[in-house]
């Protein structure tokens, strides 16, 4: 039913061989250690942490302290971070590479108003030259690989072709382009046209993401742009066995009751039992195929309960979910 382990290399980031062509997009608030460490175990070929302020990791390091935690399981390992001055991101990119991170990523695609409108995320996109100056700076001073994370860029300014070379000319390792401009956020359609032009016009690797929702998405993303992987994100969500090659109405009752259990133990490990239990509410939604249910339902089945309560609960529903599939 799951994949054999890859023996050859798909591509390398600068030195560091990756085994496998899908990868779990960096999502905040999602990709933390419970979920990575449960993709990776399912498939996915790499592991990228939530996006890391740099402001945080200089002034309030134990604010973020959690989102930088990782297992040697998880490696290839990379830290993405986000800020608006290369300094300041420099300084933060030499702090977390002694934690022994595989590879640095910038994030140059965040949509959110928060963060772009400040000049960061995908606000650098308006900034080439800010990011020429980033990527000279990190690939002079530290000893990983650095790779960037860009969207198509903004409606008025669609800047992704130059920031690709950018990167490359600069001593970026890797690119992955979500094909969207920042003003679609994650709405309409991702152009994977965009991520054949970049791959067409760079030799570093290409990862490809937008859209990838089912398995047979994986192989037509790579055909029609020849890139190099594909990051999957919101389908993972509920669907971590897509790194597995397995889309959701192919996976048994019994897969799902196990994984939750696993993902859950590994909140509650990781968060402490009450905000475990609160922060997995978003990932059972997902898992247990309520997203359909009215916001009322759903917030009476997830309402905040004793663990031994939670977890019954969770009994019922896969009881109920296996009787659907028989």
């Amino acid at each position: 039913m799951f994949r054999p382990p890859e023996t050859q290399p798909t591509f390398f980031v600068r030195d560091i061989p990756v085994y496998g062509d899908a990868i779990l997009a960096p999502m905040d608030g999602i990709s933390d250690w419970p979920f990575r460490s449960i993709c990776r175990s399912l498939g996915s070929a790499m592991s990228y942490t939530e996006f890391v302020n740099v402001q945080d990791i200089l002034n309030r390091p134990r604010y973020v302290k959690h989102k930088l935690k990782f297992e040697p399981a998880e490696r290839p390992m990379v830290i993405q971070l986000y800020g608006d001055d290369p300094k300041l991101i420099l300084e933060a990119a030499l702090r977390v590479q002694e934690l022994g991170p595989d590879i640095i990523d910038i994030n140059m695609g965040c949509p959110a108003k928060s963060v772009a409108h400040r000049g960061a995320g995908v606000g650098l996109m308006r900034t080439p030259l800010k990011i020429a100056h980033i990527f000279r700076l990190l690939s002079q001073h530290l000893e990983v690989p650095v790779t960037g994370k860009m969207r198509l860029g903004w409606e008025d300014c669609q800047t992704y072709k130059l920031v690709a070379r950018i990167v490359e000319e600069n001593g970026g390792s890797l690119i992955a382009l979500h094909g969207r401009t920042k003003q679609q956020g994650y709405s309409g359609q991702a152009r994977w046209e965009a991520v054949g032009e970049v791959k067409s016009l760079v030799k570093i690797p290409v990862i490809g993401s937008g859209d990838v929702r089912r398995v047979e998405d994986i192989q037509s993303i790579k055909t029609q742009t020849s890139c190099d992987g594909v990051m999957i994100g919101r389908a993972a969500m509920g669907n971590p066995w897509v790194f597995s090659r397995l889309d959701r109405d192919q996976v048994p009752a019994e897969m799902v009751r196990k994984t939750v259990q696993q993902h859950l133990q590994k909140n509650i490990e990781f968060y402490g039992e009450a905000d475990g239990q609160r922060l997995f509410r978003k990932h059972a939604i997902q898992y247990l195929l309520l997203q359909d249910l009215d916001r009322d339902t759903r917030k009476e089945i997830l309402r905040p309960r004793p663990a031994g309560e939670f977890m019954l609960l969770l009994e019922q529903l896969h009881t109920r979910l296996a009787e659907l599939q028989a």
